[in-house]
């Protein structure tokens, strides 16, 4: 069937110039062309499946970033609920809704970007679909990898008595964002924690291979509420320290004029960094994780979440994590 759009290929046509792109990888015995994907398995590894909605003017604005950009951010993004687990990312498959407006060269530039953030990881593009929407871009996203049977960290694990710690810097997506809603422009460092974060991978799977973790989430809808969920899986409550709260050079100059920017930090979201627990008090100086981790609190008894203060009075945060339904 002839194009009716001179600018836009046809389904097949697309699909076809992806499956290009996407190549083959060693795990795969099968990838992109036919009803499934087949993909090897080995009995000492464990499959870890995720899977992610994005969707414009919800998730992101085109207006604000390139569509190279949220090719990588689409895959950072599910990478990295790999990487909560201590995993490593093999295969993605990758569903489109796409506006009429959104012509062919836009969509090879959000493959290229989404392609070269999941090499990056070692991982393959091994299937998907696409179609037609009548409304926004919809980007959905599932994500596979492995890890040794039985080394998977999940939310349940934390016990009384565990050191509470987190990987990077935590606000400046959520800052970014701050700006941007206003029509400010952010520094390029802000820009690229908001438009490119990095998956922990190799962090969590330091942490998985070592079984120095017993509780890890990826910090997607913000720290409180990320750690909240690991509390209330492993039954058991925490005690933060706001002063340990690790942030950027470029979120403390903000928060000198602006001293309620802290509960971007607290519950900005987006920082796709990993919050965990562990019963080694010292694991931020011991141990060589390759990426910086502060200890920022400590698993209590007692049920909930408190927040101190330097002082020692409960610091009150005054934002929710993220909830698409509240």
């Amino acid at each position: 069937m002839p194009d009716t759009d001179k600018n836009n290929r046809e389904e097949f046509e697309l699909i076809r110039w992806i499956q290009r792109q996407a190549g083959m990888s060693d795990h795969l015995s099968l990838g992109i062309g036919d009803d499934c994907a087949i993909q090897t398995q080995f009995a000492d590894q464990d499959l870890l499946t995720s899977t992610d909605l994005l969707i414009e003017g919800i998730h992101f604005k085109r207006e604000w970033t390139s569509m190279f950009n949220l090719g990588r951010k689409s895959a950072a993004v599910n990478i990295s609920d790999i990487a909560a687990m201590g995993g490593t990312p093999q295969s993605l498959f990758l569903g489109l809704g796409r506006p009429k407006e959104i012509n062919d060269k836009e969509i090879e530039a959000f493959i290229s970007g989404f392609l070269s953030e999941i090499k990056t990881h070692g991982a393959a593009l091994a299937g998907g679909d696409t179609c037609a929407s009548p409304g926004p871009l919809m980007i959905s996203v599932t994500a596979q990898g492995t890890v040794a049977t039985g080394d998977a960290i999940c939310r349940q694990g934390a016990s009384y008595g565990d050191a509470i710690y987190v990987s990077g810097y935590l606000g400046d997506s959520a800052l970014a964002l701050s700006l941007l809603q206003k029509g400010q422009r952010p520094d390029r460092y802000l820009r690229e924690r908001f438009h490119t974060p990095s998956p922990r991978v190799i962090l969590g799977q330091k942490l998985s291979k070592r079984q120095l973790a017993t509780s890890m989430l990826d910090v997607s809808d913000g720290l409180l509420a990320d750690l909240g969920h690991i509390l209330v899986a492993s039954k058991v409550g925490a005690e933060l320290d706001l002063a340990q709260i690790p942030l950027s050079k470029s979120f403390q100059s903000a928060l000198k004029e602006d001293a309620a920017l802290i509960d971007l930090a607290l519950a900005g979201g987006e920082d796709y960094e990993l919050v965990f627990t562990s019963p080694l008090k010292d694991l931020d100086k011991q141990i060589n994780l390759d990426h910086a981790v502060t200890r920022i609190g400590i698993v209590s008894q007692t049920p909930g979440l408190r927040i101190r203060q330097v002082n020692g009075e409960i610091y009150q945060c005054q934002r929710g994590g993220f909830d698409h339904f509240a």
